[in-house]
């Protein structure tokens, strides 16, 4: 059974960091990333890496924001110069081929918030 866990959320002052990570079991995943969704808005892409280390990064966190995988199946988003509005739930996504099909799965969600 494919299963995707998220850690590394809670609170933090405006200038912190935080990092983020997921752990995913159950299969082979291909590309792995980063969403988030803040109250009212559509869930967004924050990061991407691919399988063979490429990565993709909103123009919002670039600079801030670092994606990483440790392996095949742990991915980390090191979160750095935190801000108001980075506060949202961060959900972990990963790709994985299923009887010749992409599937797509998701974590419960980690929630970060930027406050002071």
């Amino acid at each position: 059974q494919v299963q995707l866990v998220e850690s590394g959320g809670g609170l933090v002052q405006p200038g912190g960091s935080l990092r983020l990570s997921c752990a995913a079991s159950g299969s082979i995943f291909s590309t792995m990333g980063w969403y988030r969704q803040a109250p009212g808005k559509q869930r967004e892409l924050v990061a991407s890496v691919s399988s063979g280390g490429s990565t993709n990064y909103a123009d919002s966190v670039k600079g801030r924001f670092t994606i990483s995988r440790d392996d095949k199946n742990t991915m980390n988003l090191q979160m750095n110069s935190l801000k108001p509005e980075d506060t949202a739930s961060y959900y972990c996504n990963a790709d994985y081929v299923r009887n010749g099909f992409i599937i797509n799965a998701w974590g419960q969600g980690t929630q970060v918030t930027v406050s002071s």
